[in-house]
């Protein structure tokens, strides 16, 4: 593809509204958005592009339909490269996922798609079913032992052969049918749990608050072999799932520590620490990997929020380069480049091949920008068809060219957002902090 074309492919723009009709900018002439106008693209953000790479032109592989997103990220790896979807979207419908988010209850896991259905648990871990053309739910299960009390975060869904797996704030992974939502079984694993699992070939990976790794057999629910990583006095709000591909698992934990694992026998392969020693505030010395690990082509990508961002060796886990960049989100991978969206509100290009920085761009950090006041937390991006796609807690959606980081768009919704989107079968979904799930194709 030349890069006439692909520079062309960056004037399609994110346009987004949670009422009215929706469409992707670049097909008709729509009047400006309402309010101030701000800049997304400062002079002087925090990552420096790198001298070495300010000439290199970025190409990606073509977009690519995903027929399902069955983890939390995409498929088991959490690689999904580049998505396609419609060049002009409209809301196809919206519906009521169940409770949104409060001081207390939070909404932290994405929703999944597969098997024709939309899963989403909501703040107060209910699972519901949607029709993934129609937004019509189709069934709905409680996952709150009846002798608990409310105030509880939980983890989030992974789907495979038929069965939905769900981990719970109560320290239980449940296995619903996934046509009905009958409960299958329920395994009590010692521990709340803030992450998704990971489903893969019979095995249900989880990751507890304490730092417990599990792997459980898919269809009894049957603990198969466990790890116990270092554990933290504290750590951030939610947590990673497991990355796994072929016979080897991935393991994000909330000490810094990424540590590879046999899928059959749990035998340790290699340990990385992604702490970081540099800074010495005590938020940001907090080695969390939040971010999922991706595994692709061979080497594992990760970012803590201990600012150590690396690509390391599947096999042996040897460093291939490391970089100072620290965030939140899953990398997000595709061809020879990885996006991040760093703790300090930027969105970046990275070289998978050596940690260069290609491009930087810098998103607003608060809503009121000139009195610094309510910080803006971001999460993504995910990238389809030629755009990078960020959303705030703020409620804002920004549509940004992956080939230059150039702003293409914005709107801001009535509700924050605090998980990525998804998408599947050339349709990309928003799940809102009111439990709002909108679907657009």
């Amino acid at each position: 593809m030349s890069m006439t074309l692909l520079r062309g492919a960056t004037v399609l723009a994110l346009v987004l509204t949670v009422t009215g009709c929706d469409r992707w900018m670049g097909d008709k002439a729509l009047p400006p958005l309402p309010g101030k106008r701000i800049s997304v693209l400062l002079q002087d953000p925090g990552l420096k592009v790198d001298a070495e790479a300010t000439s290199a032109a970025i190409i990606l592989p073509p977009p690519s339909v995903n027929a399902e997103w069955p983890q939390a990220g995409g498929y088991a790896n959490n690689a999904m490269h580049h998505i396609e979807i419609g060049g002009d979207l409209r809301r196809a419908w919206d519906s009521n996922a169940g409770k949104g988010a409060t001081d207390y209850e939070k909404i932290i896991a994405p929703p999944i798609v597969a098997a024709g259905k939309v899963f989403v648990m909501d703040a107060e871990s209910d699972v519901s079913a949607f029709d993934a053309e129609t937004g019509r739910r189709l069934w709905f299960r409680s996952l709150t032992p009846r002798d608990e009390d409310d105030g509880h975060i939980s983890g989030g869904l992974a789907f495979a052969d038929g069965r939905v797996f769900a981990t719970t704030g109560f320290g239980q992974v449940i296995a619903l049918d996934a046509q009905t939502g009958a409960v299958a079984w329920v395994q009590p694993v010692g521990g709340p749990m803030r992450a998704p699992p990971t489903a893969r070939a019979g095995r249900v990976f989880v990751i507890t608050v304490d730092s417990k790794l599990l792997a459980l057999d898919a269809q009894n629910g049957a603990t198969l072999w466990s790890y116990t990583g270092s554990a933290e006095t504290a750590s951030l709000l939610g947590g990673s799932n497991v990355a796994v591909d072929a016979d080897v698992v991935v393991a994000p934990f909330s000490s810094g520590d990424l540590i590879a694992f046999r899928v059959d026998t749990g035998r340790v392969l290699w340990t990385e620490s992604l702490a970081s020693g540099r800074r010495t505030d005590s938020m940001s010395t907090l080695a969390h990997i939040r971010g999922r690990p991706v595994i692709d082509r061979g080497r594992v990508f990760a970012m803590s929020h201990g600012e150590i961002m690396v690509a390391l060796d599947l096999r042996s886990g040897q460093r291939i380069w490391d970089k100072e960049v620290g965030g939140l989100d899953t990398l997000w991978v595709a061809g020879s480049y990885l996006f991040a969206v760093t703790g300090n509100a930027e969105i970046a290009a990275i070289s998978r091949d050596n940690g260069r920085i290609l491009w930087v761009a810098q998103l607003p950090r608060y809503v009121d920008e000139e009195k610094k006041k309510k910080l803006i937390v971001w999460t993504g991006p995910i990238l389809v068809s030629d755009r990078l796609i960020v959303a705030g807690s703020n409620g804002e959606i920004f549509s940004i060219s992956p080939y230059d980081g150039h702003f293409l768009g914005r709107i801001k919704l009535s509700d924050g957002i605090s998980v990525p989107p998804v998408a599947a079968n050339r349709t990309l979904y928003f799940l809102t902090d009111a439990a709002r799930l909108v679907a657009y194709r």
